[in-house]
């Protein structure tokens, strides 16, 4: 079969074209740039961006099922164009997507998935596990993380096992109308992560606790806005249940074990200086 994959130098994207070729299906690969996509050797590799329909023309062509996500605009916002790209597809015939969540509540994107009668599968992950490669340059520098919140757990998830599971759903059956929420094998609290960090470098890394005007501050430098801000202290501070509670779907889905943190940073040590 062949297999769309959208986003497809991302964390997720990338793990799933490998997967997918492994496994032997055609992969055609969506990107911005193809020029710098460096996917493996086999890849179809096309440019196209979701946010802009008139770029999809002829994506969908000859393709078996796609992997499309919902936060394809810029900044991450949700797309608006749903309905156009599940007309493209539906009009190639593609007959099962899955669709990468970037936040709970229903995107247009999921309204035209509904509509359009394609089977379809969503990915809900919680926090990604790469998510906390951004201390890596106060890590290389200083061997310190500062963060806010440290007793808020998080259950997060491997890249490669969210791709794990969305290429068990656009490739075989059972999976129609579902949603996955997915994460790994624990929750860990931010000094936790760290400390499976210190012991997978081999090195102590410090943890210090920002407060949450001091975390606030730094989200304002950064450039977030109001909005964001507000979501992030909401999901430090009152995380949903799911957030925070391991649940056994990727094993149930791929019968394999969710992969740990520890593999994760073991996988990127060299992202911290290891």
């Amino acid at each position: 079969m062949t297999v769309l994959v959208s986003g497809a130098t991302g964390n997720v994207g990338r793990r799933l074209v490998e997967q997918l070729l492994a496994a032997g299906h055609r992969v055609r690969a969506l990107t911005r740039d193809p020029s710098r996509a460096d996917l493996p050797a086999g890849t179809e590799v096309v440019a196209g961006n979701l946010a802009d329909t008139a770029s999809l023309a002829g994506a969908f062509t000859g393709v078996t099922a796609a992997h499309l996500i919902s936060f394809g605009g810029d900044d991450y916002a949700p797309l608006t164009n749903g309905a156009q790209i599940m007309e493209l597809a539906v009009e190639a015939g593609v007959g099962r997507v899955t669709v990468l969540k970037g936040e709970p509540a229903k995107t247009a994107l999921d309204e035209a998935v509904e509509a359009s009668g394609v089977q379809h599968t969503y990915l809900a992950p919680v926090e990604f596990m790469s998510n906390t490669a951004e201390w890596a340059e106060s890590i290389r520098q200083e061997g310190v993380v500062r963060d806010a919140f440290a007793g808020t757990p998080s259950a997060m998830v491997h890249d490669a096992d969210i791709a794990s599971v969305a290429a068990t759903a656009l490739t075989s059956d059972g999976h129609a109308g579902k949603q996955y929420w997915l994460t790994g094998p624990e929750a860990l609290t931010a000094p936790e992560k760290v400390r499976t960090i210190s012991e997978a470098l081999g090195r102590e890394i410090r943890f210090v606790e920002l407060s949450r005007d001091e975390i606030v501050a730094r989200w304002r430098e950064a450039g977030f806005s109001e909005e964001d801000i507000g979501f992030f202290v909401w999901m430090r501070t009152n995380p949903p249940e799911e957030g925070r509670t391991v649940l056994p779907t990727v094993e149930e889905v791929t019968g394999r074990p969710a992969r740990t943190y520890a593999q994760w940073v073991r996988e990127n040590a060299e992202v911290f200086g290891g």
